[in-house]
């Protein structure tokens, strides 16, 4: 049906705050009462917002787009978001978006004109949330909605909100939790049957010697994946019936659906099930990560992936233009990196988090937790050879992502072999670069990664045999020119930081590898305070912050998602608390080279700097494009309050030269910030500390740290780009 606002009435509620936005605002009153169409309003209001930019050239510069960045962005005053935006609507008024993400394809902003109906004939169609907006827009240009940065104190009163899993009070319940669930667990587990030797009950054992087993299992974590949850009833069970009925109603819908379910028990110990004053809320980020929402149900089946990237065709570049050797195991964005997803179990996970950027790869079962099947069959180190050819004949590649799934699923054996054969490959790269002239040197690998989450889901994997295996391959692919070892984690609250991942990440610093975070900036882990928190604790036990993600903004994700007003909002006043001096930066770039001295170097550091933590992540989010990025300017708004985001790629490093023909990307957000707000507001937040939220129209993307870099060759390499095809 098509939409003709004109003939739409509003509602009582939306045209109370109507009057309200025209009776705060006098000049808006008399445009309207006097132009004699929308466009001459329009234009009236155009006149307004320039003048308050012409009185800062700097904004003015910005505007137009000669002067920007992360220094232009800082000079700009609160009022000048406003005018900006104003202008930005304007110039993008009745201009049709895209919408691919939710259930309808085209979507229009033409916010002055949605007023010009509701101004003169009670129509338009515009919900109550689009006026709140605008209203906020108008109070922010006069003046009325000031931006009141918050003191260093108040930060840490927000970050003193949040427990940890490393509290004592803590540590106790995820013991009496580890009890129960055992104790349910025990009656589960039978007599050992023929050729089985592990995680079974001899006959004739006690109840008190099967727990004192299960207790002696509980460290190993194969154990964990053995008995994973993998039912709804099973879950409430072990939650001690704590779910209420509306959930366990959704969680049968997405058993019906078929959407995997996998929990391992370590990870639901550390779940509430009867929550104290003390612990209020503080575990909402994870119970949030591993209970479905009703949009992600109702979706599941028909998503798609959301960076375009990722859709392949076998012969055919991929939309950053790359040609790949695999459909499904290799993903490149940027010409230095590109990610290896093993055929082992590597592609399973150590749960499910529900805004997984991969939810569609487990929708068509190329991601699962049938942990049997996805053993490496005889032809896997075949194809490993020929997918890690690409890396070795790439002019440009110099960064290896193993991740999933996740990394460490995959069996010590298995991941051996994979390290040995990046060791291989690399060394006949080195090798190959002795017969090319300098300039014409391909890229030499210089970082290896492994992306895993279970540090946090599933710390007692970090086994010795572990270590020995990453020990030894950084000892020797040291020799021959990788300088960084990094495992780039994703730790989501700071309940997940625990005993357990505590002593996993000391370990593995102990043996020269690097442990960096990656946060989803979801709606329960963007509470006021709950993100610095995180960094700080992480600090604590050693892990360095590398990127805050927005959510992405599937449909399917509407639940979890937190604007990208929300993102700028924590960069600009509560991030800054941890913004390190630029006469440290050296001291910084130095830790993954004294991983074993890391937690008392960032102490030092911290307490030199006196900075609540190190803020060292980047805020950004995934484009559907070809690469991350938090530079955008809001151009429009929906009639139901939805703005309206174009996006600029970040400019600051290397991307694919596509990015010159695809130009500036646009995502329509996954709900109103009143929305938003109003979900903070069920989970127990005060909206009045978030006043400022409304204001924050534009993003800069962070300058990388010094720290992230790519160490220097001691040669000149090519400037010839290969596999790509644009």
């Amino acid at each position: 049906m098509k939409y003709y606002p004109e003939k739409i009435a509003l509602s009582a509620k939306s045209l109370i705050l109507l009057r309200k936005l025209f009776e705060e605002n006098p000049r808006l009153s008399k445009i309207y009462m006097q132009a004699e169409s929308s466009q001459e309003a329009k234009k009236w209001i155009k006149e307004w917002a320039l003048e308050v930019i012409d009185e800062n050239p700097s904004a003015k510069n910005f505007y137009l787009g000669t002067e920007g960045g992360i220094k232009g962005f800082e000079k700009l005053r609160w009022c000048d978001f406003a005018a900006i935006r104003i202008l930005d609507y304007i110039e993008n008024s009745g201009r049709s978006f895209a919408n691919p993400f939710r259930t309808v394809d085209k979507s229009v902003s033409e916010p002055f004109n949605l007023l010009w109906y509701g101004f003169k004939k009670g129509t338009g169609g515009s919900k109550p949330l689009f006026f709140e907006d605008m209203i906020q827009l108008f109070r922010q240009l006069s003046g009325k909605l000031q931006q009141n940065l918050p003191s260093k104190d108040k930060i840490e009163q927000w970050m003193s909100r949040w427990k940890h899993g490393l509290e004592p009070d803590v540590i106790k319940t995820r013991e009496e939790n580890k009890e129960r669930i055992i104790n349910i667990l025990v009656n589960r587990i039978q007599s050992c049957e023929v050729g089985e030797t592990r995680f079974c009950f001899e006959d004739g054992l006690s109840l008190q010697q099967k727990l004192a087993k299960m207790r002696e299992w509980w460290n190993d974590y194969k154990f964990h994946l053995r008995y994973a949850v993998r039912t709804p009833e099973l879950l409430n069970e072990l939650l001690d019936y704590s779910l209420d009925l509306d959930t366990q109603k959704l969680l049968e819908k997405a058993k019906k659906k078929g959407i995997p379910f996998f929990i391992n028990p370590y990870y639901l110990s550390l779940l509430n099930t009867h929550t104290s004053n003390e612990t209020i809320g503080s575990d909402l980020a994870i119970r949030h990560y591993v209970i479905y929402s009703k949009p992600l149900i109702d979706q599941f089946g028909n998503i798609s992936a959301w960076e375009l990237e990722d859709q392949v065709e076998p012969g055919k570049p991929n939309a950053a233009g790359w040609l790949l050797p695999s459909r499904r195991c290799v993903h490149r964005r940027y010409p230095e990196v590109a990610i290896l997803i093993p055929d082992t179990m590597g592609r399973a996970c150590g749960g499910l988090c529900v805004s997984c950027q991969r939810m569609y790869d487990f929708q068509r079962g190329n991601l699962n937790f049938n942990l049997d099947k996805l053993k490496p069959n005889e032809t896997w180190d075949e194809k490993l050879k020929r997918l890690l050819s690409y890396w070795e004949h790439d002019t440009q590649l110099r960064d290896i992502l193993i991740t999933g799934g996740d990394a460490l699923m995959s069996a010590d054996k298995s991941l051996k072999k994979i390290l040995d054969a990046i060791y291989d490959m690399a060394l006949r790269k080195v090798e190959a670069n002795k017969q090319r002239e300098n300039g014409e040197k391909y890229a030499e690998i210089q970082r290896i990664r492994l992306g895993t989450r279970l540090l946090a889901y599933l710390p007692q994997r970090v086994t010795n045999e572990l270590l020995g295996i990453l020990k030894d391959f950084k000892t020797k692919a040291s020799l021959i020119g990788i300088k960084q070892f990094i495992i780039q984690t994703h730790f989501e609250s700071p309940m997940e930081v625990t005993p357990e991942s505590k002593s996993a990440v000391e370990k593995l610093l102990s043996i020269g590898w690097m442990v960096t975070n990656q946060l989803v900036f979801t709606s329960a882990a963007s509470r006021r305070g709950h993100t610095a928190m995180l960094r700080k604790v992480l600090n604590d036990i050693g892990i360095i912050t590398y990127y805050t993600f927005s959510v992405k903004g599937y449909l399917e994700n509407t639940f979890n998602y937190a604007t990208n007003a929300r993102a700028v909002q924590e960069q600009v006043e509560e991030k800054v608390f941890g913004k390190i001096p630029s006469e440290t930066a050296k001291d910084v770039s130095l830790f993954p080279l004294r991983t074993e001295h890391l937690i008392e170097n960032i102490q030092t550091l911290k307490s030199k700097a006196k900075i609540l933590f190190l803020a060292t992540d980047r805020s950004v989010i995934n484009l559907p494009g070809v690469g991350k990025s938090l530079t955008f300017r809001t151009i429009g708004i929906t009639r139901w309050g939805r703005r309206i985001l174009e996006f600029d790629y970040d400019r600051t490093r290397w991307h694919s030269p596509i990015i010159n023909k695809i130009g500036k990307v646009t995502i329509i957000e996954s709900k109103p910030i009143g929305e938003y707000l109003k979900q903070l507001e069920e989970m127990g937040e005060d909206p009045d500390e978030y006043a400022s939220i409304w204001g924050y129209s534009i993003g800069e993307t962070e300058p990388r740290m010094a720290l992230f870099e790519y160490p220097e060759y001691k040669f000149k390499t090519t400037k010839r780009i290969s596999n790509l095809e644009l």
